[in-house]
């Protein structure tokens, strides 16, 4: 594994790590709101088990997060670093990619998709469409009283490279400003999408239900009984499914 880093179009710096593996095909992973590129542990894991089955790996912090360049969050933010992670592995040869993404990360890599170099996409928990959350269960009142006053809010994270995070409110009504047949009907590559059906998954499953219809006919649902949005007493089924689909891509 080496440490790398690469600029997005706004002159940031992203951080990320490369495990190297011969041929011409990598695994680009993007997390989840609020995380980084080890994802409480499930990136590593993930990402070596892309690696044996012969891939190479690239899993990055977005902007505001990790390791990477201080940015406040907005969809359009991570989009725009995904891009730039797609080039940058563009431009060290790869030339077939696939993108996994988790949670918001999933909702990026539909968002970056670009059919000149992706042939596949795997997405776990992923938001395929306008997601509606209660804000004030995630959040103080104090947070989002300072989100209204500034148009910003700082969150804690347990994250061994920074102590916060910066959200703004544009990321928030992110989340649900979005139109779910333009955004799938543009994917012309198979899809696997993985969910579980507790918690926040149950909010999850239906919309992605509904807007199976406009990707592709070989992409696939996997419901994974009893599993959470982080899926982390179920990463062996993840692993099972991620292998089984990349083995038949």
């Amino acid at each position: 594994m080496q440490r790398v880093t690469f600029s997005n179009s706004r002159g940031l710096t992203l951080v990320g790590d490369l495990y190297r593996n011969e041929g011409n095909q990598i695994v680009i992973m993007c997390h989840g709101f609020l995380s980084n590129r080890s994802s409480r542990g499930r990136f590593d894991l993930f990402a070596s088990t892309f690696y044996k089955l012969g891939y190479s790996v690239l899993r990055f912090d977005f902007g505001g997060c990790g390791e990477s360049d201080d940015t406040p969050l907005t969809l359009a933010n991570e989009v725009d670093d995904l891009t730039s992670a797609i080039n940058y592995a563009g431009t060290a040869g790869f030339t077939e990619m696939v993108l996994y993404g988790h949670s918001l990360g999933a909702r990026v890599c539909l968002e970056a998709y670009h059919p000149k170099y992706v042939k596949t996409m795997i997405l776990t928990g992923a938001g395929t469409g306008p997601v509606h959350y209660h804000w004030p269960d995630h959040f103080t009142g104090e947070k989002l009283a300072e989100l209204h006053r500034t148009g910003y809010f700082s969150v804690e994270v347990a994250d061994p490279y920074r102590d916060e995070v910066v959200i703004s409110k544009e990321m928030l009504l992110d989340f649900e400003q979005c139109n779910q047949k333009q955004l799938l009907s543009r994917i012309s590559c198979p899809i696997l999408l993985i969910h579980g059906n507790q918690g926040e998954e149950e909010i999850l499953v239906p919309i992605t239900k509904q807007g199976m219809k406009w990707l592709p006919e070989n992409s696939k649902l996997k419901v994974i009984d009893g599993a959470e949005h982080h899926f982390m007493n179920h990463l062996e089924s993840v692993q099972e499914m991620l292998s089984d689909w990349l083995n038949m891509s």
